[in-house]
């Protein structure tokens, strides 16, 4: 291991260490770091988007760091170590990237893309779960793991035939969602999310078949929206209007106008 590594992990047993070690670190498990773990992870791909070369340094180390917690509690629970997580990641890469270590054929991105979910797809063989959405992580954005949920099933023929055919869909989810609000208009009728919950997985099924990542598109969604509605905030001000007090048609008029 180089110098760095074994000084991050040197400084994780001090700060696990029952004696001088520091309280609130001693008090973690796996439970409670995870939900670190998932915002360090979005603060690596929030430095990436901004192109910060010392932020991505530095937030990569934050990962890591996570990485190593891990590992920690891990190796006090006489489970595995740092060095085992390492080792496991190189074999897996190594084993589904045979035409790089071994003596399969290479092709393009599309050919090895494909490659690789049957190389995952035979690993799945034998395992107590072994579905091929077995190892879709929950924790995932519900967005994203919709997506993932879609390709994979997908990729056994399990899918729509054309965009027409998952827009259909969409439009046979929002009829049903329809049905269920008008039968109970105090929207207290757990059937009003179910089917709210399915037009949004039809949503992300027709983005898939646009080729299009839900996850992105929201995310951008959410930006144009908060960059109109603050707009909309400054005329306001530069006017001297209260917000709250418009009427429905003045605040379409208002957003029309920053547009």
């Amino acid at each position: 291991m180089g110098s760095g590594i074994d000084r991050l992990l040197e400084i994780m047993r001090r700060l696990r260490a029952p004696e001088g070690g520091c309280p609130w670190d001693r008090e973690q498990t796996f439970a409670t770091i995870a939900p670190y773990t998932i915002e360090e992870a979005y603060e690596v791909a929030d430095a990436i988007e901004r192109q910060d070369p010392q932020q991505i340094r530095d937030e990569l180390g934050d990962l890591l760091f996570q990485v190593v917690f891990h590992a920690e509690l891990a190796t006090e629970q006489g489970w595995f170590d740092f060095e085992a997580v390492a080792s496991a990641i190189c074999e897996k890469l190594q084993r589904r990237h045979p035409h790089v270590f071994a003596d399969a054929p290479a092709g393009d991105a599309a050919t090895q893309a494909r490659a690789w979910e049957a190389i995952k797809a035979g690993e799945r063989v034998g395992r107590a779960d072994s579905s091929r959405l077995a190892d879709l992580p929950r924790a995932l954005p519900a967005l994203s793991r919709a997506r993932k949920l879609g390709v994979r099933a997908a990729g056994i023929g399990f899918d729509f035939p054309d965009v027409q055919a998952a827009r259909a869909k969409l439009d046979e989810e929002l009829l049903e969602l329809e049905v269920e609000v008008a039968a109970d208009p105090s929207r207290r009728d757990p059937r009003i999310a179910e089917e709210y919950g399915d037009v949004l997985f039809s949503v992300v099924n027709l983005g898939r078949k646009l080729g299009l990542d839900p996850e992105s598109c929201l995310k951008a969604a959410n930006e144009k929206f908060e960059t109109r509605f603050r707009g909309m905030e400054r005329v306001a001000a530069e006017r001297g209007i209260e917000l709250s007090a418009l009427s429905a048609a003045e605040w379409d008029a208002l957003w029309v106008e920053v547009k």
